[in-house]
């Protein structure tokens, strides 16, 4: 019996399963056409449309108006979706010489936006509930409205949790309905209110944020330089710094046998370090916008920062030696007791500043916001008012050196305490995988594993090693790290997003009691039922927010004046700089987390935002000030 090849079997199996997954996805295109192609049964219609028009009316064109109404559960796409994803909402009107539109359809809410891994990453915008699309209308001379019909084509492609159907053109008829279309009447929702309007109905406007925000607007220059001076001083304490301050106080060690003049140098060159990193956060702060802490938001910035300190770690603990002059690296403790670097002071403060950005110390929230409306200069000033406060410590102990005449002489114990801050170093870089999207967990850890193999070998080659053999050595180092990185990020990545995805699917529907996932809508909707509404901007990056979140979110106290009050929550995840949450902090007139907003039942206008660093009494003293709702939260 002639044995059948492998490859002949491999074919056959996947013939057969692709035969049986166009038959099953076949039967169930019938049985959706058999019971409505957009039900879940005969005449049980996931979108329904209509469509209407106004006259001209007050010297102002005509509305044509289009509606979808989409049965819970279910969402279509914008108008605005980009191509390569879902399939974006089409309006066709069939042509006529009886009308012409005067401009783009614009819609009313605006679309939910988040990314979607599904579709690598990118921007998904989505409707829900009740869309309505609207655009101007002019009418041809001598064209009657009330007898004129306008046709056209909706064109949906209607997806839930789960599966998409099918795209369908749904066709409408608008005709005059004098009246209908205005905000607020007939099937229509809600317009957003602009300033100076009245409704019994209330909503958030941003234009009434002044109470608080116009008070700090109008702080002197010099109170501002004030509080970032004070601010940086406090980020010293911080806890994302303090691993790091572990390797100065190493090199105080190694300043003492030092003149005063050099232990001075020394300490001016880790100044300038650090404040170079204040200059390029105030350069991106008023040439991109970009907030305290935002370069966290980039997936690809918390990698490389991965890596270095990853590396930095793998020097202390001796496997190389980091190609800074004076940096502190392997070796023994006669070694370490050599004069410290400019090259590696300066190092050392670019390296501080950085892991201290995820960090919001008291007073440096309220001065970096009040930035947002400043000139460039008082920006760049306030900047660097809050880079000279963080240094100041260091500037200090070198002018006086005498100030650490309580630490230890030096010796072998030098050599212990530079691998224990070695190991120290591990802490940020644990932190850092844990607000990294979890489908580049796992090829980070493999970067990192290549990344070690490759100070390995470097590390290995001797100080009298010929220059050709330093630099195949090098080379070899360079391209590990080069292949690992594109199989990390390529293959490894691509599985674990598969990954999960279907792990995403099978968990599915759950959620927090107490904080729901925020989209400006369900906030909307919420101030609208008159509910007390209070929105917790954070991101898992932002250390502060986390401590909030255990300190004074997450507690009996704030648990249970939620509930006496009938609050409702919204967790709003900054992590990864999700597009509706960036507009909605901008509003309010923030470009960095944590900010919490607190929107008072049935007044919403201004809300009480807390900025920065607050405590338990300030936030239940805004809860109070709030008042409970009105309305119904769950």
């Amino acid at each position: 019996m002639q044995r059948v090849p492998r490859r002949f079997m491999f074919v056959t199996v996947l013939l057969t399963g692709l035969t049986a997954v166009a038959a099953s996805v076949w039967a169930q295109i019938a049985d959706n056409q058999s019971g409505g192609l957009f039900g879940q049964g005969p005449g049980e219609e996931v979108v329904l449309v209509a469509a209407q028009f106004t006259a001209p009316a007050d010297g102002q064109p005509g509305q044509l108006f289009v509606t979808a109404t989409i049965k819970p559960g279910w969402h279509i796409y914008s108008i605005t979706q980009p191509p390569g994803g879902p399939l974006a909402t089409k309006i066709k009107l069939n042509d006529s010489a009886s009308f012409r539109l005067l401009g783009e359809f614009q819609v009313s809410p605006a679309p939910v936006k988040k990314r979607e891994p599904a579709f690598d990453n990118m921007i998904v915008e989505s409707h829900d509930g009740r869309v309505v699309w609207s655009a101007p209308i002019e009418f041809a001379s001598g064209v009657d409205p009330a007898a004129l019909k306008i046709e056209g084509q909706l064109n949906v492609q209607p997806c839930d949790p789960n599966n998409c159907l099918p795209p369908r053109d749904f066709p409408f008829t608008a005709v005059l309905k004098p009246g209908v279309g205005q905000p607020g009447e007939g099937p229509y929702l809600q317009q957003p209110l602009t300033a100076g309007q009245q409704s019994d109905t209330p909503a958030f406007d941003p234009n009434t944020l002044q109470a608080d925000d116009a008070q700090l607007k109008k702080t002197p220059l010099i109170a501002a330089l004030a509080m970032g001076l004070v601010g940086g001083l406090i980020l010293n304490l911080m806890p994302c710094v303090l691993p790091v301050i572990g390797l100065k106080v190493l090199s105080f060690v190694q300043q003492a046998g030092q003149s005063r003049r050099e232990a001075f140098v020394l300490n001016v060159w880790y100044s300038l370090g650090l404040m170079s990193v204040f200059l390029l956060l105030a350069v991106l702060a008023v040439t991109l916008g970009m907030g305290w802490g935002q370069l966290f938001t980039y997936k690809e910035f918390n990698i490389a920062l991965v890596a270095v300190v990853f590396a930095m770690a793998l020097s202390l603990l001796g496997v190389w030696d980091i190609p800074i002059p004076g940096f502190v690296g392997s070796g023994k403790a006669v070694q370490l007791a050599e004069k410290e670097g400019a090259g590696g002071a300066f190092a050392k403060g670019v390296l501080t500043t950085i892991l201290a950005t995820p960090c919001s110390a008291p007073f440096l929230a309220s001065a970096l916001f009040w930035t947002a409306s400043q000139p460039p200069a008082a920006a760049y000033a306030v900047f660097l008012s809050a880079g000279l406060g963080m240094a100041s410590p260091y500037l200090l102990i070198g002018a006086f050196p005498e100030l650490t005449s309580f630490l230890p002489k030096p010796g072998a114990w030098m050599d212990t305490f530079k691998q224990v801050m070695g190991f120290g170093l591990f802490i940020p870089v644990v932190w850092v995988l844990t607000f990294l999207p979890i489908p580049h967990v796992i090829p980070t850890v493999a970067l990192l594993f290549a990344l070690w193999f490759a100070v390995w070998l470097i590390g290995r080659i001797p100080v009298t090693a010929s220059f050709n053999r330093k630099t195949v050595s090098w080379a070899t180092a360079i391209a590990v790290v080069v292949v690992s990185w594109f199989f990390s990020f390529g293959w490894l990545a691509g599985e674990m997003e598969y990954r999960y995805e279907r792990a995403l699917q099978a968990h599915s529907g759950s959620q927090s009691k107490y904080w729901r996932a925020f989209t400006r809508a369900a906030m909307d909707e919420a101030i609208a039922a008159q509910d007390t509404v209070m929105v917790d901007f954070t991101a898992d990056w932002c250390a502060t927010c986390k401590t909030l979140e255990k300190l004074v979110l997450d507690t009996d106290e704030t648990r249970g004046a939620i509930d006496a009050g009938g609050v409702a929550t919204f967790l709003a995840d900054w992590t990864h700089a999700e597009p509706e949450v960036t507009a909605t902090l901008e509003l309010l007139g923030s470009k960095q987390v944590p900010v919490l907003a607190i929107f008072p039942a049935g007044k919403p206008n201004p809300p009480l935002v807390l900025r920065g660093f607050y405590t338990q009494r300030m936030l239940l003293d805004a809860l109070k000030k709030a008042g409970p709702s009105k309305g119904s939260a769950e």
